[in-house]
């Protein structure tokens, strides 16, 4: 079995370029980001100054991730703000760049909401923006202290249901810090657990079509010196079966009122498997993606990617822009239409808990999920 074996549990590098970052050059301030795409042939940065240029950027997944995408929503509209730009066009745009992603649209009602009540106080333009900034800021701050407390919470809940150590964790997409403030949702969890040597192995879904396993999970698990196997999706049944697999640890994009999870597609595969092998199904996401006014999964919007993705391999260096097919070398027959969602919905009942920053949801309720959701607002409050 060809697999990447661990360095000392004590190892702490993180992923050395930052996924995104704001910055202020002399010719004024501009969004720095990790573009994704290029990983893991290339570290390359993009270099965003308005709000259409974002919205390139999240549409061809150069940024990317549930948490992640909320901090660049604010961002953008600071960025929108501070270069005099229509910030109520700008937080439009951005919002929509990717439906199902919940946390974008927070993370752009938040900047804008802060933008419009500075002007709503008497201030200029330029005090309005400065809100809008320190929004961003703190939302940046906010989800890497999330991300430690989702950690914590979900490194005792795998030693509550799995007592003894040893975890065999299977994980899909990517959910590490390139997907965050910190050092991410479901895979700082298993970090935290190779860090106290605990983790035996983490075995990694490719994720098809865009590989973000292989490329990203891959990426950051061989950085932080983890014991990691990549295999193929179809794969996962026959792990399963050889009884290789003791927890299943994902994150989401989106979780309804009812704690319907919406996840990279391939995950409701990976809950029926769980669920038929008796293996704990866990969520990692922050109280910004539950969506307490989306009643349940019938009602999310699941983004359909373009075809070409699917009938098409492109190699990580090769910069496709948006989604235009191009570059890409053909695998199926010229013309073949591709049934490509981005995601697909997990129902609550194949969900063992959803780890939160606030504590663990368990089982999964929409009365548990409404409690922990007001329990962040009276923190946030206080």
């Amino acid at each position: 079995m060809a697999d990447q074996y661990a360095h000392s549990g004590d190892d702490k590098r993180p992923t050395e370029i930052p996924a995104i970052r704001w910055e202020e050059p002399p010719e004024g301030p501009v969004l720095v980001l990790l573009d994704q795409t290029r990983l893991p042939a290339e570290e390359v940065e993009l270099v965003c100054t308005d709000a259409p240029a974002l919205v390139e950027a999240i549409r061809s997944l150069a940024v990317r991730g549930a948490p992640l995408l909320g901090i660049a929503g604010a961002y953008g509209v600071a960025l929108a703000a501070v270069r005099g730009f229509d910030v109520d066009e700008a937080a439009a745009a951005l919002a929509g760049a990717r439906p199902t992603a919940v946390n974008l649209a927070v993370g752009v009602r938040r900047a804008q909401s802060a933008h419009e009540a500075a002007l709503a106080r008497g201030g200029d333009v330029r005090q309005a923006a400065a809100a809008a900034l320190a929004a961003a800021r703190q939302l940046h701050r906010e989800d890497a202290e999330a991300s430690g407390r989702m950690a914590e919470h979900g490194l005792a809940l795998l030693d509550e249901l799995l007592p003894g150590g040893g975890h065999r964790v299977l994980t899909h997409c990517n959910t590490g810090s390139l997907v965050s403030g910190g050092e991410g949702t479901a895979f700082a969890v298993a970090l935290a657990a190779h860090r106290t040597g605990r983790l035996r192995r983490l075995w990694v879904d490719e994720t098809r079509p865009l590989l973000q396993g292989a490329r990203l999970t891959a990426y950051e698990a061989a950085r932080s010196g983890m014991a990691y196997t990549l295999l193929t999706d179809n794969a996962a049944g026959s792990l399963f079966a050889a009884g290789e697999v003791d927890a299943v640890l994902i994150g989401a994009d989106r979780i309804t009122a009812d704690g319907s999870v919406a996840n990279k597609v391939g995950s409701y595969p990976l809950a029926v498997l769980a669920r038929y092998h008796h293996v704990p199904f866990i969520v990692v996401a922050p109280v910004t993606t539950v969506d307490l006014d989306t009643a349940d999964g019938a009602s999310i919007e699941v983004e359909q990617r373009p075809g070409h993705e699917v009938t098409e391999v492109t190699a990580p260096q090769v910069q496709v822009a948006g989604t235009e097919a191009g570059g890409g070398i053909p695998v199926a027959p010229l013309g073949t239409q591709a049934y490509n969602p981005a995601f697909d919905v997990t129902p609550a009942e194949l969900v063992t808990a959803i780890v939160t920053e606030e504590g663990v949801v368990s089982p999964v309720t929409a009365e548990a999920l409404a409690e922990v959701c007001a329990r962040s607002h009276r923190v946030s409050a206080g």
